[in-house]
């Protein structure tokens, strides 16, 4: 048996899952948690499950909150209605992110998924999961930023270039810029490579958008939207940056 536990703050979304797990003879469900203040109490007090199911966004904080608070050993898959916390994810022991609404297909791939990561004593560091998922790593393609009290979805590949500044990212879109909560290196790490790369320690663009290339004195980068400053391709990375161009 397979001990699970689902965190999920909607009572309806709850119930959902737990049907769907229902199916699965080889899922136990040990505990449903609805709060990160429920999930630290619950994870200090009982012996961990094998399997967790989880929502990222709960109404108290976000589920991650848990698991730097209560380190674990335990398989997580996320669930959530945005994918701006894959990085994120992957760094506490995520081996799927399925995005709401969860198809029958979906999760019954991502228990597939458990099964194969299980070792024989079952016993596996987060490092060793890490390296498992690395082969998997989803794309990014969306990402949530915060205008005063509203939220708004940005597709990425509306994004021009994603920039440095003040030690704050912003991304960079026809219409205006948005602070993230990113660092340049998580989304290197991300986006797509095919269309995303990084010119400097400042700056990563997007393909779709260059508008010219200067190669004297400087690869010097024109994008159709951009901040005031140039663009600039590091003397270290103009190699790589001409083969990407033509990957």
């Amino acid at each position: 048996m397979i001990r699970t536990v689902i965190i999920e703050d909607e009572k309806p979304a709850s119930r959902k899952l737990e049907r769907m797990l229902s199916i699965f003879p080889e899922i136990q469900l040990v505990a449903k948690i609805e709060s990160v203040e429920e999930g630290v109490t619950w994870f200090s007090e009982n012996e961990h499950p094998q399997l967790i199911f989880s929502d990222i966004v709960l109404g108290d904080g976000l589920s991650f909150d848990i698991f730097e608070k209560i380190p674990t050993k335990s398989f997580i898959i996320y669930t959530t209605a945005f994918d701006q916390y894959t990085l994120k994810a992957f760094k506490l022991n995520s081996i799927d992110y399925l995005l709401k609404p969860i198809l029958d297909e979906d999760l019954a791939g991502a228990i597939e998924k458990y099964k194969s990561f299980i070792p024989s004593d079952n016993a596996v560091s987060s490092q060793e999961i890490k390296q498992l998922i690395k082969k998997d790593k989803s794309t990014l393609s969306r990402i949530l930023v915060k205008i005063g009290y509203n939220l708004k979805i940005v597709q990425t590949h509306e994004v021009s270039c994603f920039y440095s500044e003040n030690k704050i990212v912003y991304l960079q879109t026809q219409e205006r810029n948005y602070p993230s909560d990113f660092t340049l290196d998580e989304l290197e790490e991300v986006l797509e490579e095919k269309k995303f790369f990084r010119v400097n320690r400042q700056f990563i663009i997007n393909s779709d958008f260059i508008k010219n290339i200067h190669t004297s004195p400087n690869y010097k980068v024109d994008l159709e939207f951009q901040p005031q400053e140039e663009i600039t391709v590091s003397r270290d990375r103009v190699k790589d940056f001409k083969d990407w161009l033509v990957c």
